[in-house]
């Protein structure tokens, strides 16, 4: 019982003695990792407890590569510190000491510093403690690719076909890829849907990844949107990117066809040209395609057809036909075409229709068309009635013309046709009225017209007062209404010019009154002084009465004349008045009454009421004006 009790103490002391020197030993903490992006500052801090002073403590620092080869790179003992210089980050390290805490700072983060760092802290008394960190470095990857495959797939196919790759590179850890299709994840399944994936470690240390899609497509992939996403790690997150999405042109036969009409939009009429299209629902190049027109037995080896210029004659079924040429299996379908027309319009009675006056006009306009038509009447670019018939009543001179018949299809835009009726109604000429029967004119010759009514076309003739039978015959037209005479009459004196039309119905007349016009002009004298001797030219202009101090030659004045012997005797007396004028200004230069005086004489010939004959005289030199009478004598200003 002594020894059971004597063993139980010596356990209980071991216990204590443990115990207490636990309470004494050195305690460190660290965290179990510090993650940091590429290029960044890392810091890893160390806690420790301790009884010893900063003075008492030796602080150690490692790093561990693996395989539990730890390697030291710094030390500080007391307060002297070592750093080993054979590492391959001893320039970006730094060591602070601060309350408890010891501080490694890595700068410039490289992806060879990712190793477990060590701290050991030994105290003089407390024994001893370490803690450890990994240091994790990441590396953002570059932003991923995805290429689709440029050949179509065939449903047909009884393994799987690639569908695309999609590629991302350069990353740290490696990043992960995933397929989508229609914003679903895709489920790896045998023989439906497979990933290859392969990673490649660059010289940097960096991972690429690329992985390839191949799956069993069916018809129901044509519109599917297929891409990837990436997920790759930064410090404290993980982040994920998507690509572009593409499609897969999947090839499969079609089940049905369709034919139809491309253009015209809407409905069709004569001389259009049509544009047949047939295509199948399927997407497979190699299918053939075959156009029959069934009612002439026409056939097109094509999937689209251009009927130019048609007629009603293209109207029918047209068929469309789809081979495949991998089972070389028929489909078809069909559509048929109509062809709308119009047929030229007529009238009745037909082109020219003779009436009398006071009758009623009817006639009528049809033209058989594939649709409703409208019909209107025009005369002149005037719309005069609307409807199949035209009526008019009480037909006059005014009624005859050219009644055109214009027939529509308003549910197609351009489709016309029109026929023309030239009516004509009986009676004795009616010569139209004349804006102006009298004409006064200057010219030599002037144009007379005569525009006559009347059915049958009236004849035409003209006579004038001097003699001259203008030649009328071509010069006349024949209009919608009757005639039309247009002439050209020689003017020489006032003349009366009759235009006459007849037809078998009756006569009609109009008188036309020609007065000739005509400008005369006479001659005044301008005196020229040379060398004390005055000499008479003469110029034409006419004769004016002034009174300025100055000669001048008035613009010509316009006299109307009855006869040519009027005007005869005009021209006599003025050449008599300038023989009188310069048989008296030579006789005075004779007397010696014009003498060389200072400055210059004008000389200017006046006519006053009673025909005198007066001559101014005006020197440069004086303000005095003189006045001589035709015998050389002065005359006072006032006798003028």
């Amino acid at each position: 019982m002594a020894v059971r009790d004597s063993a139980s103490l010596l356990v209980g002391l071991v216990v204590l003695l443990h115990t207490w020197r636990a309470w004494a030993a050195v305690e460190v903490n660290m965290k179990d990792k510090v993650e940091v992006n590429l290029g960044e500052k890392a810091q890893i801090p160390c806690l420790y407890t301790s009884d010893d002073g900063i003075g008492g403590l030796t602080i150690e620092w490692f790093y561990e590569k693996g395989l539990g080869v730890k390697k030291r790179f710094f030390q500080q003992a007391g307060l002297m510190k070592t750093v080993d210089n054979s590492t391959h980050f001893t320039e970006r390290i730094s060591v602070n000491h601060s309350n408890n805490t010891m501080m490694l700072t890595i700068r410039d983060v490289k992806l060879e510093d990712q190793l477990d760092y060590i701290c050991a802290v030994k105290g003089l008394t407390d024994g001893s403690g370490e803690g450890r960190t990994k240091l994790r470095v990441f590396v953002k990857p570059e932003p991923p690719t995805i290429e689709g495959v440029q050949n179509g797939i065939s449903v047909n196919e009884e393994v799987t076909s690639l569908v695309g790759s999609c590629e991302v590179k350069n990353g740290y850890p490696r990043p992960n890829i995933t397929w989508y299709k229609d914003n679903m994840p895709l489920r790896i399944n045998k023989n439906e849907v497979e990933v290859e994936s392969t990673v490649t470690t660059q010289s940097s240390g960096l991972f690429s990844v690329k992985s390839e899609l191949k799956k069993k497509i069916v018809k129901e992939d044509k519109d599917a949107l297929f891409y990837c996403e990436v997920t790759y790690f930064v410090a404290g997150s993980t982040m994920m990117s998507e690509t572009r999405q593409i499609n897969v042109n999947v090839l499969y036969p079609s089940t049905a066809v369709k034919i139809w009409v491309e253009s015209p939009k809407g409905k069709i009429k004569e001389g259009d040209s049509i544009e047949l299209h047939c295509k199948g629902d399927g997407n497979n190049p190699s299918s053939l395609f075959l156009i029959k027109y069934l009612k002439g037995n026409a056939n097109w080896e094509n999937d689209t057809v251009l009927l130019e210029n048609v007629t009603r004659q293209n109207s029918g079924v047209y068929e469309c036909i789809s081979t495949n040429t991998e089972n070389f299996e028929d489909i078809s379908n069909n559509t048929e075409v109509f062809v709308n027309y119009l047929d030229p319009a007529v009238v009745m009675p037909n082109n020219v229709m003779v009436m009398a006056k006071g009758n009623e006009l009817k006639a009528t306009c049809n033209a058989l068309s594939s649709l409703q038509t409208k019909t209107a009447w025009f005369k002149n670019g005037q719309e005069v009635s609307e409807g199949h018939t035209l009526i008019l009543k009480n037909v006059t001179f005014d009624t005859a013309g050219v009644y055109k018949c214009v027939v529509t299809v308003p549910e197609i835009e351009g489709m016309t046709t029109s026929s023309s009726l030239r009516v004509h109604v009986e009676g004795q000429p009616e010569i139209m009225e004349t804006p102006l029967t009298v004409i006064e004119t200057f010219d030599k010759t002037v144009e007379l017209v005569c525009d006559v009514r009347g059915y049958p076309a009236p004849t035409i003739t003209w006579i004038v007062s001097d003699g001259m039978v203008p030649d009328s015959d071509n010069h006349m037209t024949t209009t919608d209404y009757g005639t039309k005479s247009v002439v050209m009459v020689d003017v020489t004196s006032n003349a009366t010019a009759v235009c006459n039309a007849s037809n078998e119905h009756g006569t009609d007349m109009r008188t036309f009154n020609i007065k000739a016009k005509t400008i005369i002009q006479t001659t005044t004298p301008a005196i020229t002084t040379i060398s004390s001797v005055t000499v008479i030219n003469t110029t034409t202009a006419v004769i004016t009465t002034n009174y300025s101090t100055t000669a001048t030659a008035s613009p010509p004045k316009t006299i109307k004349k009855e006869s040519n012997g009027f005007i005869i005797a005009v021209l006599i007396v003025c050449v008599l008045l300038l023989a009188i004028l310069g048989s008296v200004l030579y006789f005075l230069y004779k007397k010696g009454k014009i003498c060389g005086r200072a400055g210059k004489q004008d000389l200017t010939r006046e006519k006053s009421s009673k025909d005198n004959i007066v001559v101014e005289m005006k020197s440069d030199n004086t303000e005095e004006a003189i006045l001589l009478g035709v015998n050389g004598e002065k005359q006072p200003p006032n006798d003028q």
